[in-house]
């Protein structure tokens, strides 16, 4: 059986991931937050006939062998976290993470999981949350009578009362950082949660060196690029139509072979 049917069959199946990557990526691209994924392609093993070095009939080596590739594979579906495009709101609870860093939430199971959406909401006890309820970790509380809504670059987070001339201070919004977050696990909802690849999270205030700012009144939308989308989607569909060509070429010289009479 000619190797270049399983070969180009590999191929077609990695193929196949990437395209449902890009779809993915484009799916996302008006969502608040959202990083992009790439997929990283990896060839699998070579049979060698002939090592490289080998003496020949007349003892002298050979400078290359002869070895033949068994097709492609995916190795790794990679987060890129490149800034996405900022969009201006005026909401006084929308923010936007200028530079590296992550909200933290915490989710009904007590775990800790972490975001780049920044749009926020009050619950019914004025608590700051996300669109799906989740309070921001540490806790913040805007009273029942606040006029005005302030939040600083380091991420202090001040109110007017009604009757009251003096900004009071409810608290701090904390970012946190990793190592490694191309290593977070996505489990939707615009959230990662910590693994062991991305290291423990480390903790600040917005602004401390190597954490970003807070900006008050704008999101950040979605990196995706979408022409950059199509183009990949393009070199994905060729190559996927490439390898069902060498498939067909194999097929008929397998069809050839059968066909040979003494």
């Amino acid at each position: 059986m000619i190797g270049a049917l399983w070969t180009a069959a590999t191929g077609m199946d990695a193929q196949e991931t990437n395209i449902d990557v890009i779809s993915n990526n484009l799916a996302n691209v008006n969502t608040t937050g959202f990083k992009k994924s790439r997929v990283n392609f990896q060839d699998i093993m070579y049979q060698r006939l002939r090592e490289p070095g080998t003496p020949n009939a007349q003892g002298a080596q050979v400078p290359i062998g002869i070895e033949i590739g068994h097709g492609s594979k995916v190795s790794a579906t990679q987060k890129i976290f490149s800034a996405g495009s900022v969009q201006n709101t005026g909401n006084p609870l929308d923010i936007v993470i200028e530079g590296d860093g992550f909200l933290q939430v915490l989710r009904p199971d007590g775990s800790i999981a972490y975001t780049r959406d920044g749009s926020l909401k009050q619950d019914s006890s004025g608590r700051i949350v996300t669109s799906d309820g989740y309070p921001i970790q540490p806790e913040i509380y805007i009273p029942q009578d606040a006029t005005e809504i302030s939040i600083t670059s380091d991420g202090t987070v001040t109110v007017r009362i009604a009757g009251d001339n003096q900004p009071q201070q409810l608290g701090q919004i904390e970012l946190a950082r990793f190592s490694n977050p191309a290593g977070l696990n996505s489990i939707g909802r615009n959230l990662f949660e910590a693994t062991v690849a991305s290291g423990e999270p480390m903790v600040n205030n917005p602004g401390a060196a190597g954490y970003g700012t807070i900006a008050q009144g704008f999101l950040e939308m979605s990196n995706v690029k979408v022409v950059e989308e199509m183009v990949n989607m393009i070199a994905a569909q060729r190559a996927y139509e490439i390898n069902s060509k060498a498939i067909q070429a194999a097929d008929e010289m397998l069809r050839t072979a059968s066909q040979l009479r003494r």
